[in-house]
C-alpha cells in the first residue's frame, strides 16, 4: 500500500493514529501589541516528514535542531534559541516504510501552516548511500533544497564540524528543490533539507530502537546539532521580509 498524500494516509481505515503513526508539532506563541508594524515573523520551521521508524534518527535530530533534547524536551541550552517544529513518525515495530509519503505529497494541515508562516524551513531526512559516488558504509550528509544560500550555509557549517557534507544538487530527488516539496512552501518560497546517510545516523545512537534512540545519543549527534543552529537562520534584510510578505503568485500544490 502506498499513499500519495498525507491526507490519504490519515483517511485509510486500516491505519490508526497513535498505533501505526503519530504527528508531533510545536508552534511557539507570538503576539504584537504595538501600533507600529514590526515585520516580526517566524524565521525557521524544522521538519521531519519521515520520522520514527521510517527514516530512523530524523525525529531526534528534528527536536535537537529545534532546540530541545529529544529525551525529555527541555530547551538546550536553557533559554536558548528554539524553533517551531513538525514531524510525522512511523510507530510500527516493522513495516514503517509503507508509511512513507513523499515530501511533495505532504499536505498535513499543521505542516503546511507552519511552513507558510515561516521565512525558511529545514527538513531532516535519511537515505541509503549507493554507488556511484558513495559506498554503503559512507557517513555522508547531503545539503539541498530550493534555498541554495541556506543549503550552502548548512554545508559549510557541517564541514567545519568535521562532517562529509556535500551538495545534493547531483543526487536527483535527494536535492529537494521541487516547488511543492513541503520544505519549499515558505514565505520565501524556498527552504533547505539535509539528507543523512544510514551509517551516519546509526553512529549517532548506541541503541537503535524507536524507544531507546532518544536516550542513547552519542557525541556525534550533538556535534552535528552544533553545526546546524546558527546556519538554520541566515540574516534577512528588511527588503527580504517585505518580499516574503507581499503577494507573489506561486504554483499551487
Amino acid at each position: 500500500m502506498t499513499f500519495n498524500l498525507n491526507s490519504e494516509l490519515y483517511a485509510a481505515p486500516s491505519l490508526a493514529e497513535g498505533v501505526d503513526y503519530a504527528r508531533r508539532h510545536r508552534r511557539h506563541e507570538r503576539f504584537d501589541d504595538t501600533l507600529a508594524r514590526t515585520d516580526d515573523v517566524p524565521k525557521t520551521t524544522i521538519l521531519a516528514p519521515h520520522g520514527g521508524g521510517i527514516e530512523p534518527g530524523t525525529s531526534e535530530l528534528c527536536l535537537a535542531v529545534a532546540g530541545y533534547h529529544p529525551a525529555s524536551l527541555p530547551q538546550i541550552p536553557a533559554a536558548g534559541v528554539t524553533y517551531d517544529y513538525w514531524m510525522f513518525e512511523g510507530l510500527r515495530d516493522s513495516g514503517n516504510p509503507e508509511l512513507h509519503v513523499t515530501s511533495t505529497g505532504c499536505d498535513d494541515g499543521m505542516a503546511v501552516s507552519l511552513c507558510a508562516g515561516s521565512l525558511n524551513a529545514l527538513a531532516l531526512h535519511g537515505f541509503l548511500p549507493r554507488p556511484p559516488g558513495m559506498s554503503s558504509g559512507d557517513q555522508v550528509v547531503l545539503a539541498g533544497g530550493a534555498n541554495t544560500i541556506l543549503a550552502g550555509y548548512l554545508r559549510e557549517g557541517l564541514c567545519r564540524a568535521g562532517f562529509d557534507a556535500r551538495d545534493a544538487g547531483s543526487h536527483g530527488e535527494l536535492n529537494g528543490d521541487a516547488t511543492c516539496n513541503i520544505v519549499n512552501r515558505t514565505l520565501l518560497g524556498m527552504g533547505a533539507q539535509l539528507e543523512l546517510s544510514k551509517p551516519l545516523r546509526e553512529a549517532m545512537f548506541t541503541e537503535h530502537s524507536r524507544s531507546r534512540r532518544k536516550h542513547t545519543t552519542t557525541q556525534l549527534f550533538w556535534t552535528f546539532r552544533g553545526g546546524v543552529p546558527r546556519r538554520a537562520r541566515p540574516p534577512r534584510s528588511p527588503a527580504d521580509r517585505h518580499q516574503a510578505q507581499s503577494s507573489v503568485p506561486r504554483k499551487r500544490c
